[in-house]
């Protein structure tokens, strides 16, 4: 009996789990999973809010969140019709910024909303950044200075969609992952110190969405999950190979833009149309699925997701975030909150939402209750980048204004 414990015990450390093995900062945390492992946070905040410790308004137009390492924020904006990286200290003043070709700028309804769209990925000396329009560079971290770049559509022939290129970049190992979304060059593996492809992949030749992918280590390979337009899909990172796929039900704008979360052997996932959410139970070897459960009424096209122990919490269009029960996918409790985007940090779930309103949520299992509440007033234009939270330190992007506020307890 002692034997067959240890051997189950032996097996669990072997299961699959998100791979990052490298120091990296990146897009809604280590894990890419919306949850950051801080201690001793407030919980509750005063009727003015957490105190504001610095604002600038000098980072461009654009929606992607900043990066925070021990010494620097990173994040992308948009000045004129040009793609920017800048980096700043930990105060908030500008050390460099680099420019990374044109900037996305839209036409027709998504004119409505140009400038940055990705976060940078930071992995110890090197800062991948991607522009709204395909321009991946490699920034040295200290300089600024660009080590090399590639252009998704001149030298893959991707096609972006509605909104433009969207996805974080994606870092494993020595190899950085892109989805240009073309007929002959669907997704691509590149060398992170050259640029140069390792591989790329036709798949189903799907068009391009808006997702940032994770990597999922079993002992048999490393599986890269993402969505194109159409579908969910598993590959080999290793060789591009397909592994499965699932059919995304009909829908007309591509909106899958949440990063997948995988936790015990399970996939989930909750897009703004299609199937909604749902968890697929993978193979040991990440090789194919089973789905277990699917709620198609569950929508969310940017907000990003929680799971929190059983529990997945995921804010929807109808101005609810909603808790369903991780194991049968069924709703069971919700609150009431404009749309909005989701983290999680010391047992408390942060919400800031598309009227302004920045929310500390507690929970006490599938319940949620206010426990403070402000608005966020500096900045332009939609509430739209997901919150980032690091050494005691929440940090808001509203178009081209960064807030630091100190939600450390005293």
């Amino acid at each position: 009996m002692v034997k067959h414990k240890l051997h189950i015990v032996f097996v669990l450390m072997l299961v699959s789990t998100v791979s990052f093995a490298q120091t990296m900062e990146q897009w809604r945390g280590i894990h890419r999973d919306g949850k950051y492992n801080e201690q001793h946070l407030l919980k509750t905040w005063p009727v003015e809010g957490p105190t504001m410790l610095w604002s600038v308004e000098n980072i461009g137009t654009g929606y992607g969140s900043p990066t925070v390492t021990t010494d620097k924020i990173f994040v992308n904006g948009k000045e004129d019709s040009v793609s920017v990286t800048f980096a700043l200290d930990l105060k908030g003043n500008l050390l460099w910024k680099t420019s990374n070709g044109n900037e996305f700028t839209g036409d027709g309804f998504s004119a409505n909303f140009p400038g940055s769209r990705s976060t940078p990925t930071v992995v110890s000396d090197l800062v991948y950044v991607c522009s709204g329009i395909g321009r991946i560079a490699c920034l040295e971290k200290e300089s600024g200075k660009e080590k090399w770049a590639v252009d998704m559509r001149k030298d893959f022939n991707g096609i972006y969609s509605q909104h433009g290129f969207v996805e974080s970049l994606l870092v494993d190992d020595n190899v950085v992952y892109c989805l240009p979304g073309g007929p002959k060059v669907n997704i691509a593996a590149l060398d992170r110190f050259t640029g140069k492809p390792v591989w790329t992949s036709k798949l189903m030749g799907d068009t391009a969405s808006y997702c940032s992918p994770i990597i999922i280590k079993f002992p048999e390979r490393k599986v890269l999950v993402t969505f194109s337009g159409h579908y969910i899909i598993g590959l080999d990172a290793k060789t591009g190979e397909l592994l499965w796929s699932q059919s995304q039900a009909s829908h007309q704008y591509h909106q899958h833009c949440n990063t997948p979360i995988f936790d015990d052997g399970s996939l989930y996932y909750v897009s703004g149309e299609g199937n909604g959410a749902a968890r697929l139970d993978l193979a040991s070897d990440g090789s194919s699925f089973k789905e277990a459960w699917r709620n198609s009424s569950i929508k969310n096209v940017f907000g990003g997701f929680l799971k929190i122990n059983n529990f997945i919490f995921t804010p929807e269009p109808n101005q609810r975030i909603k808790c369903l029960d991780a194991r049968t996918g069924l709703a069971i409790d919700s609150i009431k909150i404009n749309k909005s985007s989701v983290i999680y940090a010391d047992s408390m779930l942060y919400s800031y939402a598309d009227n302004g309103d920045m929310s500390l949520i507690k929970l006490n299992g599938s319940k949620m209750e206010i426990a403070g509440k402000f608005k966020v007033s500096k900045g332009s234009k939609e509430h739209i980048a997901h919150p980032v939270i690091d050494k005691g330190i929440l940090y808001i992007r509203h178009g081209k204004a960064l807030l630091a506020y100190s939600i450390k307890q005293p």
